[in-house]
């Protein structure tokens, strides 16, 4: 997901898209540990997602 997408979500969406990519975070990394996952890089692109997530709320909120 791209900035530029995330900067034009709700506070309420940015939050909801916040929960949602923890959950899929959770699973890729539970999905890891037994070895199904296909492609470990995923978990980054997901932590980067969560960071720039993370990123805009805290912009908006100030």
């Amino acid at each position: 997901m791209k900035a530029a997408e995330i900067k034009n979500l709700s506070i309420e969406e940015l939050e909801k898209k916040l929960k949602e990519l923890k959950e899929e975070l959770f699973n890729l990394r539970f999905q890891h540990e037994i070895n199904q996952l296909e492609n470990p890089h995923k978990i980054a692109d997901v932590k980067k997602d969560i960071a720039r997530v993370k990123t805009i709320l805290n912009e908006k909120n100030a």
